[in-house]
């Protein structure tokens, strides 16, 4: 099944970099900018939660809550949300069972090389788990501000998009 902007959000319970349990249900009641990204401390990685962790307060002030998922282990999220001071949680999906689920396992080239990994994908939430948003196949150093812009139209709850490549956009 492939998600799509109104859909309700699956619920999934993952490990956090502290080693707790968190299930997208806790957050219900708050939006949610749910973002899968490949790896740990690489350097798009390292741009792309830079970029949300210095937005994080603006996306705190509309009751935003961001979230991070990658196949990385619990250990690996702990150094890199200490080395990049992340203030958001970084959930371990070591099987890749939340990130196929959502949509976000596809054929990456880089390179000239072709493998199946995790793909830049980010999800808008509202309040009641409904999805308003998709993004995919983003820029690293771009997409938290439009994700941010998003959260901040009038109607947010009223109204989605998806986001396909860096400059398409389908209203729904």
């Amino acid at each position: 099944m492939v998600l799509k902007v109104g859909d309700n959000t699956p619920d999934f319970t993952l490990q956090s970099n502290e080693g707790k349990k968190v299930s997208l249900k806790n957050y219900r009641g708050r939006r949610v900018v749910l973002y899968f990204y490949p790896k740990d401390g690489t350097p798009g990685c390292i741009q792309e939660a830079g970029r949300f962790r210095d937005l994080a307060e603006e996306f705190g002030r509309d009751n935003a809550v961001i979230v991070g998922v990658s196949m990385d282990s619990v250990e690996s999220h702990k150094k890199f949300k200490k080395d990049d001071d992340l203030p958001f949680a970084l959930l371990s999906d070591l099987e890749a069972s939340v990130i196929k689920k959502y949509g976000a396992w596809g054929r990456k080239d880089l390179y000239g090389k072709h493998t199946m990994g995790v793909v830049r994908t980010i999800f808008l939430i509202d309040e009641e788990g409904k999805i308003k948003g998709i993004y995919k196949d983003v820029k690293p150093e771009e997409h938290a501000e439009k994700c941010l812009l998003d959260l901040k139209k009038p109607g947010f709850k009223q109204a989605g998009a998806v986001r396909n490549a860096p400059d398409s956009w389908t209203e729904w």
